[in-house]
């Protein structure tokens, strides 16, 4: 699955840390910080895997894969 956006994109300095809990770039008291930390987990927990690609001023892609079992 691919999720993206045509928003600010996400600054190479904090890409590694946007999947951690209580992270946010928003004011204090704007958001949790926990969106993409539970969307982390969940791929995670059915052995799946969630990438981003962004670039500042264009806009961010989130790629999700879960493989199929038979």
């Amino acid at each position: 699955m691919l999720v993206s956006d045509n928003g600010n994109g996400i600054p190479d300095a904090i890409k590694e840390k946007i999947f951690q809990p209580f992270f946010t770039t928003k004011p204090t008291g704007s958001g949790t910080g926990l969106g993409l930390s539970l969307a982390y987990d969940i791929v995670k927990a059915h052995g799946g895997e969630i990438k981003v690609e962004s670039q500042e001023g264009k806009g961010s892609e989130f790629i999700i894969q879960i493989l199929a079992h038979s």
